[in-house]
């Protein structure tokens, strides 16, 4: 799967999810990018949210907030030219069907909230454009999880398109506690058939390295300028810049050590092979006549000489040279008996 220029197959796409925690402040969500990009994250990601779009107009504190965090459709093109500006990918997850439309001009792929992974007309919208979809599956179990992912290949099907999905593990428990990560449901969305990923909610960066090692291929952590920047929550659970600096480094680490997955010899053991195997040798000083029983063979380092499992083609054979203790016997120093 690409997103982008990222081949999954390759490499783990690391996102540093912004969402909220400019708190509306254009300035600060503009150093954050720059902020993830020096860190070494693939991608940022924001939130394209319409209050009166989310939720109900009753809940007033809420709508109050939310407007507060919003940002205009034209800042949004402003931040995407600043990711742009700082070599990094830009997302941002609509939450309403005109936000999508919009964000088709900015995105490499669409991210949908565990909060939406049900919501049909929102999936319909973001499929239609053709893109990459990234699914987060909290609040789902694995049924309804195919289920989405059957609603979404129907519709590209249905539209003549051919696209991908990543399905991401999630908790939607904030923050999330150790005990509850269940990191192993990774080998459930795998068996799906798509690529997989992870989005972390837990405090610090464990979890999301340790679930590269379980086939995670796009890591989202969120992210701020400062744990104590307010008292708004998502700061206490979000990566600071030094945390995501350590997270990309300990996935760099993670991949560089899973290696290909197959098994088989190292280029970088050549080396070191002739010294760790064993030759047949003289357990004893044998002079030349020497009938070569069982008793008279032994098995050494280094490599070189005659394998162990060989000594088939020197029993019963004679030696036509004395050998010393330690000496290889190999099948040139022997004779075949006469009669």
């Amino acid at each position: 799967m690409k997103i982008g220029e990222k081949d999954l197959e390759r490499d783990v796409l690391i996102i540093a999810e912004i969402g909220n925690n400019h708190e509306g402040d254009f300035g600060l969500a503009q150093e954050m990018i720059a902020l993830a990009a020096a860190a070494g994250a693939d991608a940022v990601k924001f939130q394209t949210i319409v209050p009166d779009r989310l939720v109900s107009a009753t809940q007033h504190d809420r709508i109050r907030q939310l407007r507060r965090f919003q940002f205009s459709y034209d800042q949004f093109a402003s931040l995407k030219a600043t990711a742009d500006g700082h070599g990094v990918m830009f997302l941002s997850t609509p939450f309403d069907l005109e936000s999508a439309a919009f964000l088709n001009s900015l995105v490499p792929a669409y991210k949908i909230a565990s909060g939406d992974n049900t919501f049909w007309p929102l999936l319909d919208a973001v499929a239609r454009t053709g893109k990459p979809i990234i699914l987060s599956t909290g609040l789902m179990d694995l049924g309804e999880a195919a289920q989405t992912l059957r609603y979404l290949q129907d519709r590209w099907m249905e539209h003549g398109l051919k696209q991908e999905v990543a399905l991401l593990h999630c908790v939607v428990n904030y923050p999330t506690a150790p005990a509850d990560a269940n990191l192993l449901a990774l080998r459930d969305l795998a068996g799906l058939g798509v690529t997989v990923g992870y989005s972390d909610h837990t405090i610090g960066t464990d979890a999301a390295a340790l679930s590269v090692a379980l086939g995670a291929r796009i890591i989202e952590k969120h992210f701020t300028i400062d744990k104590n920047h307010s008292d708004f929550r998502d700061h206490q659970l979000s990566a600071d810049p030094s945390e995501l600096a350590a997270l990309v480094k300990r996935v760099q680490e993670t991949v560089a050590m899973l290696g290909s997955g197959l098994a088989g010899h190292r280029a970088n053991e050549a080396e070191i092979t002739p010294r760790v195997r064993r030759s047949i040798v003289a357990s004893r000083d044998l002079p030349a006549g020497s009938i070569l029983t069982a008793e008279d063979l032994t098995w050494v380092r280094p490599g070189g000489g005659l394998e162990p499992g060989r000594e088939g083609e020197l029993l019963g054979r004679q030696v036509i040279r004395p050998l010393a203790a330690g000496e290889l016997v190999l099948p040139e120093d022997c004779q075949t008996v006469a009669g």
